[in-house]
């Protein structure tokens, strides 16, 4: 247990470094572009040979791949869950004015609906979000592609008990560490734009990180024990559910704000990860 606090709070940290960065300092389009694809290839090579080979190993194909569909499918319809909620509390579409450069900024799930609710706060109109309904808005989006990224960390831990931790787990490790930092950099920069303080954001990104490295340990505490089908199905489940956020909302986004660059970041991030869950 000592050992999932730790590795997700190493994980998780990524959110308080990237929400104090984007406090300060805000880069170029590119550049958040670039980092999204980094983080993308990092986590398609943790995908392809730590998650899903794992699950496989442990359950079988069936139900590996019942577990990687059920996944996906809880994250998109999660994802378009959360979309119709913030669109509401944002006001009706004809009301949204066009958004500025730094709505433009945000990447990964939470960009449409954190969007939508940075203009509804700058419009200041009554009955509008509030500062805590944005920060809510952009924890709750960040948290729906870690929650199922940290749950898979703590349950690689368990697979590997015996061995602590292992080149697989260090690649899934690193993999999250890389998708969080610039979702949480972004994340900030939109909160600042929105008239929010460095104060405000810093502590939104903190409680994020404190929510994901639970996930960790959850995922450690409350499958230990399973027998290897479920835990090879909860692996897959987790997998499935990042693969879906990497499809609909990462690497979209990375491709967009980075090209050309954004091609050989994945390529880079593909590489690293590879290289770390081999051991060479």
């Amino acid at each position: 247990m000592l050992t999932a606090l730790l590795v997700g709070m190493l994980g998780s940290s990524a959110l308080v470094f990237g929400g104090i960065l984007g406090s300060y300092w805000r880069p170029p389009r590119w550049v958040t572009g670039v980092f999204l694809a980094f983080a993308s290839g990092t986590l398609i090579s943790a995908l392809a040979f730590e998650l899903f080979p794992e699950a496989v190993e442990l359950a079988g194909v069936l139900p590996a791949a019942g577990g990687l569909f059920a996944g996906a499918t809880t994250f998109v319809v999660i994802n378009a869950w959360l979309d119709s909620r913030v669109a509401a509390g944002a006001g009706e579409p004809t009301a949204i004015p066009v958004p500025d450069r730094a709505a433009e900024s945000m990447a990964g799930a939470e960009a449409d609906q954190s969007e939508k609710v940075e203009q509804a706060a700058d419009e200041r109109r009554p009955g509008g979000p509030s500062g805590s309904a944005v920060g809510f808005a952009l924890l709750a989006a960040v948290t729906l592609d870690g929650v199922p990224e940290n749950t898979a960390l703590g349950v690689s831990l368990i697979a590997t008990a015996d061995v602590g931790i292992t080149a697989g787990s260090l690649a899934l490790l690193f993999a999250i560490f890389a998708s969080n930092f610039p979702e949480a950099m972004v994340g900030a920069i939109a909160m600042r734009a929105a008239d929010k303080s460095p104060r405000f954001a810093i502590g939104v990104w903190s409680a994020a990180a404190l929510l994901l490295t639970i996930a960790v340990v959850l995922g450690f505490g409350a499958l230990s024990g399973v027998d290897e089908t479920a835990l090879g199905f909860a692996l897959a489940f987790a997998g499935g559910a990042v693969l879906a956020s990497l499809a609909d909302t990462l690497m979209p986004e990375a491709f967009e704000r980075g090209r050309p660059a954004s091609a050989l970041a994945t390529a880079l991030g593909f590489l690293i990860s590879f290289v770390l869950a081999e051991g060479l």
